[in-house]
């Protein structure tokens, strides 16, 4: 009689351990898929988000960066000022 326990309580752990491998397995398969789609549907998101915050922050700090914006156009201007006209004819 005491082998028989034995051999069923091996039995037992035996479905037991193969049941928490498969459990495992479902739960590694599941949570892959699971952050593949998250994290799809969380970059979709933060694009959307993205696209309609970045246009209003660029207009809240516009005050800020006018100055460099005026600074870059100023050096623009004397760049292409300074620039010889490629359509006249130069003679060396």
């Amino acid at each position: 009689m005491l082998e028989l326990g034995i051999v069923a309580f091996f039995v037992f752990g035996a479905c037991w351990l193969f049941g928490a491998l498969l459990a495992g397995l479902l739960k590694l398969t599941f949570g892959f898929f699971g952050v593949l789609f998250g994290g799809l549907f969380g970059l979709f998101t933060f694009g959307l988000v993205a696209l309609l915050v970045v246009p209003i922050v660029l207009l809240a700090l516009l005050p800020l960066l006018m100055p460099a914006l005026c600074v870059a156009v100023v050096v623009w201007l004397i760049v292409h000022a300074s620039r010889s006209n490629p359509a006249t004819p130069t003679t060396h």
